[in-house]
Order: C-alpha cells, then structure tokens, then sequence
C-alpha cells in the first residue's frame, strides 16, 4: 500500500473512468461515445479527466463551448438535457407554455443542424408545440419570431463569431429577450434534474404533430417592420454603391433581400465570404472586429468604388462599417462611432414623445450628450444586450418611453422594438439610410462625425488588456480589484478623479440592470476610467473615455490621435496604481 492509498482527497476525486463509463451509457450520439470509448480502451485518464473536470455552465448567454464529447462540452447528450431542462422550466413557470410553445432556430456550424432537430425532438416530446426553421437562419430572426408567434421562449443553436471548433445555444424567454437572473439560475436547477439524455423522450421532426416550419410569413413581416422602424430618410440623388459580406455566416440572403426591398439595389456581395462555410476559410476569427476579418469586403470597395462597406458577423447580429476616406480609401469606424451616429441618426427621425436610447456601461459616455440634444433618456446597462434590453423593457412598460436604439460598442445594435436583441440586418439598413440621407446634403459620414465632436466635444475611447493566465493570474487580478476597495487614486496620468462607482456594492440602489458586478468606474474631470475582469478570459479590461472641446478650424484628425495616446497613459497609469503594469 502507497501514500497514495491514504490521500483522502485522491480517494474522493471523482473517477473519470467511471464518469466517462456511465456518460457513455446515457449518450444517444454513436460518434461522441465512440470517442470516449476509444480513450477508454487507451487508457488514457489524463485525457478523461480533463473531459469530466466539470461541466458547461447554462448562464444568461446559455451555453457555448467547444464540440466534443462529455459535459464540458457542446454535444448531442448536452443539448438533449439542456432542452429538457429548459422545457420543464417553461412547463412549470410560464402560463400556456405546451401551447405558445417555442422557436428554435440554427446557423450553418457543421453540428448546429444535428442539434437543433434534437431540441426540436425533445420540446415535441416534452409535450410543446415547436415553430422551428429548418434552414440555417439569423440569429435575430428566431427572437422576431418568437415575439410575433407569442411563444414562450426560443432556442438558437450559435455559436455566433467564435471559432469553427466551437457551438452554442442561445436562449430567449418571456418577452422574446434574453434571459436574465434569477431566470438563468431555475433553468440550470431543472437541467441538473434531468436524467441521462438517452432516457429523454424525443420525437422525429418530420413525423411529430407538434412541430412544424415557421410560417414564411414571419419573415415577410419582419421586413415590414424593419421598413416601420426606420425614419424616412428625403433624399434625392443616386443610391449608393454597397459592399457586402457575411464573412461565412448565414445573414446573406436577408441582409440582401432586406436591402432590396428597402430600394438598395447596388449590393456587391464579398465572393469568398458570400456562401455559409462552418470552417470559416478566409479568416483567422470570424469576428468583423479582428484584424483581417474585414480585408476582402474593403478589397471589393475600393475596385467597385463602393460608398459604403457592411458586415455582419456569421449568425447576422452584429454590425460592422466602413466608409470612405478623405485619401481615396475606406475607414472603419469603431462600435462606439456607429453607436453615436446611428443614437442621433434615429432619434433625429423619431417622432415619439418619450424617446429612449439605452447602451452598454462600457460603450462611449458621448451617446448621452448626443440623447440630450434631442430631449432623449439616455440609459446605460451592464454589458450584454439581456441587461440593454431589460432596461427597454422596464422603461417602456413602466415608465412610458419609446425605444429607439440600443448599442454596445462591441458592434451591438437594436434599431427601435423590432428585435429584443442586437439586430446586424435592421442595423446596417439604418446606417443605408443615414449615408444616402447625408449624401444628399453634400456630406459624408465622416463629416457628421465631425459636427457631432464639434457640438458634443471629441471623445475617443480605449482599451487596454491585461493577461494573467492561471490560478496565479486569477490572484493577481482578484488583488489588483482589492485595491480599489481599499484607496482610489487622486489623479490618473494628470486627470483629476472627481468621483468613483464600486458596482460591487450598492446593487440595492440601482436598478436591476446595474446590479452587482465586478466593475469599478472613475470619473475624471474630462472623461471616465473604467476596470473590470473579464468573465471569460483571464484578463483585466481597462476602458478609457476622454473628451475635449474642438471647433469646426481644428484637425480633429490630429487632436483626435493626441487623445487617443493620451487615453492609452491613462490607462497604463490604473493598471500601473492596481499593481498590474
């Protein structure tokens, strides 16, 4: 007998022999118990320990995880429970769940098919009706769906711009938005109550009474209400010239479509990005704000001149732009610029009486300014467009006020009550619409942006982040937090701190979409100094947001890239005062 014997804690682990043993047993999937089966036979426990270390966590965004066998990862037993799950959930808190019932839709990642029919198959078993699309479709679509159907959730499988390796699934509640705690928390409690996924009933697509396509209708009059939501835009003149891409993703044939109806007929669509690819073979990250991601669409502009450059990432609920330069190029414009210009875009066209624009905590304070010119509520949200839209909800409902827009500066937009959600295709069909308008008048998009730093004062944004991999990283990060509970700094890099917000603490005093977080906000005499930790990566993020007055005789391009480098001191001056430098 070795020492070993007697570690208490060796003896108590769990085995991952066993645990792979009995997941195998409960695993409808040929190919994922095949694979761990195979570990198995080599005896590989290293490999299995690693696979039952513990399981993907159902938070507010759902599920999303890399595709392979066992519970931490994405895979046919997995989404079998979490359906499951979520459909006792339904069946026990919401009225009328059976017959509301649920959408479910998918994107064009090699398993997103396969897992979506099992979630159609277990709410069918589960006693639900299920309007289901069964061709890849925009993530927006399914959540407009659901809305209009009064269905008492939805289900998207997507991964969204996360590497081909990778699925998920989304979820949407009553409301047709995204879940929120304590939600989130009683629909894992009901997964964690379901028993192996081969016990689960399901029924056949195809064969079952209750499921059935989602009426083509829906479609029809989700472009309709995207055409009510946008403000007529008076201008004469030729329509502009568009570059287009998808980048592999499945938006393409209603982005286009959209843009048609709405009288954009000058589309050139990427041709390497133009059909769904899961491996996503012309970029490194299907992510329209990585480098490169954009390359071919800004290629494509400058051969076909084009006036204006859109992208969507690949499940169609971001947007990311490009317009030209004073240089004979195409810019890029930030998700905090296409926020400005789209909040003044839209309130300039909304004849509401109580207007409201609401955006992420971390995206640029300027948007507030831009609301108040127009007699607008600007609200600010944690980040996620479930916290965006769970305050549009609450002021709609409570309060009077008529949603306009929503934006993070992760390129997150939601143009009026369309979509309870972040919207590429409604989005990029608003900035159509604000280009041409301002083409009319003699200006460019650039030329807005300038008159808005003019009226508004110029504010550039910046970000800084800090990696700290492993448990020792962790620590430092947690430490580096600790520090602020403890003392602030007086100044960062010569801007005074004139007042701070720990959203640690006080959540009683907010509303429920700024409820505790891990985040500590300063305000600076021209600006704010934002820390938090990222919930998915080991990193601490520092935001920057400084502002300055200019008039219409400066180069705002060169006092813009002076604020920039200045932005960038002050963030190395936080990270250096938390002990992170």
């Amino acid at each position: 007998m070795n020492d070993h014997d007697h570690d208490p804690a060796a003896t108590s682990a769990p085995d991952p022999v066993a645990l792979a043993t009995a997941w195998i047993a409960g695993d409808p999937d040929p190919d994922t118990r095949a694979e761990l089966q195979g570990l198995l036979d080599a005896g590989d426990t290293d490999a299995l320990a690693e696979r039952f270390a513990g399981q993907l966590e159902f938070g507010t965004a759902g599920l999303r995880g890399i595709v392979g066998p066992g519970p931490m990862a994405m895979n046919r037993a997995v989404v079998i429970r979490t359906s499951r799950g979520l459909a006792d959930h339904l069946l026990a808190a919401v009225p009328d769940a059976a017959e509301r019932g649920v959408v479910v839709g998918f994107d064009a990642r090699h398993d997103s098919r396969r897992f979506a029919e099992d979630v159609v198959g277990v709410f069918a078993g589960a006693g639900m009706r299920v309007h289901w699309f069964p061709t890849p479709q925009p993530t927006p679509m399914i959540a407009y769906a659901q809305k209009v159907l009064d269905a008492a959730g939805g289900v998207v499988v997507t991964a969204s711009h996360n590497p081909p390796e990778y699925n998920g699934y989304k979820v949407y509640a009553e409301g047709a938005a995204q879940i929120m705690p304590p939600t989130d928390a009683a629909i894992a409690a009901a997964i964690d109550a379901v028993g192996p996924a081969a016990e689960v009933p399901r029924e056949d697509p195809a064969d079952s009474d209750l499921a059935a396509p989602v009426p083509a209708e829906v479609v029809d009059r989700y472009l309709a209400d995207l055409a009510a939501a946008r403000p007529a835009v008076d201008a004469d003149g030729p329509w502009p010239t568009i570059v287009y891409t998808p980048l592999h993703g499945v938006a393409r044939d209603l982005m286009v479509r959209a843009f048609a109806e709405a009288g954009y007929d000058d589309v050139h669509v990427v041709p390497s990005q133009a059909e769904p690819d899961p491996d996503f073979s012309t970029v490194a990250f299907p992510n329209p704000e990585e480098p490169g991601a954009f390359d071919a669409a800004l290629d494509l502009a400058g051969e076909v001149g084009a006036d204006l450059v859109v992208a969507n990432d690949p499940d169609g609920d971001r947007l990311a732009v490009a317009v030209p330069d004073r240089a004979g190029g195409h810019r890029p414009l930030s998700g905090n610029q296409i926020g400005v210009l789209l909040a003044d875009h839209l309130l300039a066209g909304s004849t509401a009486d109580r207007k409201l624009v609401v955006s992420s905590i971390v995206s640029t304070p300027m948007v507030a300014s831009v609301a108040a010119a127009y007699d607008a509520r600007a609200e600010v949200s944690l980040t996620g467009f479930k916290w965006i839209w769970g305050a549009g909800r609450v002021l709609e409902a409570d309060a009077g006020y008529t949603f306009v827009y929503g934006f993070e500066e992760a390129l997150g937009s939601s143009v009026g009550n369309v979509v309870r959600d972040k919207d590429g295709i409604g989005a990029a069909l608003a900035f159509a619409d604000l280009s041409r308008a301002l083409a009319a008048s003699g200006r460019s998009v650039l030329d807005r942006l300038d008159e808005l730093a003019v009226e508004h004062g110029l504010w550039v944004s910046h970000q800084l982040s800090i990696t700290r991999p492993g448990l020792e990283g962790a620590r430092e990060i947690a430490a580096a937090m600790a520090v602020l509970s403890e003392r602030l700094p007086e100044g960062l890099a010569g801007h005074p701190v004139t007042a701070a917000t720990d959203y640690r603490t006080g959540a009683e005093q907010r509303p429920a979409w700024l409820t505790t977080h891990d985040l500590v906000a300063l305000d600076l005499a021209d600006g704010r100094a934002m820390i938090r930790p990222s919930g998915t990566e080991p990193k601490c993020k520092i935001y920057i947001d400084l502002r300055a007055d200019v008039t219409p005789d400066d180069d705002l391009d060169a006092r813009a890239r002076d604020l920039e480098a200045e932005a960038s001191h002050v963030a190395e001056a936080l990270a250096d005062f938390v002990g992170l430098s």
